[in-house]
């Protein structure tokens, strides 16, 4: 298995290139952005695209506030330490093969693939055959990017996964090579 982190953009890159209209555009580059940045863990890249009271919401985390973040950057930010930064899987390929964008939302839909450290894998009672290999979640998710109009920014996201991300991960091994480089060309 490979895993292109570039696939999580491209899509969204094309349609941001061919779209007319100023306000989807806009809103097609702040998810476009904030894709990138997520790529490279720049996080004050990810808040950037953000209003300053955002609100994320992971459908099927009811009762996990640390899973569903809002209010203020800061909740944002300790977001993504918890899911990302702390687990290692900061590599990964949004595999998206559909993009809807209106002037309120633009929509991402593709094959969700997280590369984790086995060990973390086994901190999670995860069970895999190697603490120093990587393993590679695969699952269908749908992201709905709200923007706010007055602001210019992102709302946040609102998070749908359609499978059990660690279903199969044993069988998923890769290594570090089997990730392709990051390609971020300024758009």
């Amino acid at each position: 298995m490979k895993i292109n982190p570039n696939r999580t953009w491209a899509l969204v890159e094309e349609r941001f290139t061919a779209e007319q209209n100023p306000i989807i555009k806009r809103n097609l580059g702040l998810v476009l952005q904030h894709m990138k940045a997520e790529a490279v863990l720049d996080l004050d890249g990810i808040l950037d695209t953000l209003i300053d009271e955002p609100k994320y919401v992971l459908h099927g985390t009811d009762g996990l506030p640390e899973m569903n973040p809002q209010g203020s950057h800061d909740a944002i930010r300790a977001f993504y330490d918890l899911v990302i930064v702390q687990t290692g899987s900061h590599r990964f390929e949004f595999d998206v093969y559909r993009v809807v964008a209106d002037e309120g939302t633009v929509i991402t839909e593709g094959i969700m693939r997280m590369v984790y450290p086995g060990a973390t894998l086994l901190g999670m009672g995860v069970e895999v055959d190697d603490p120093d290999a990587y393993y590679v979640t695969e699952y269908p998710s749908l992201y709905i990017w709200k923007a706010d109009a007055d602001k210019g920014k992102l709302i946040g996201e609102d998070i749908y996964n359609g499978a059990d991300a660690f279903a199969g991960i044993a069988d998923r091994k890769i290594t570090l090579d089997d990730i392709a480089p990051l390609e971020l060309a300024a758009s």
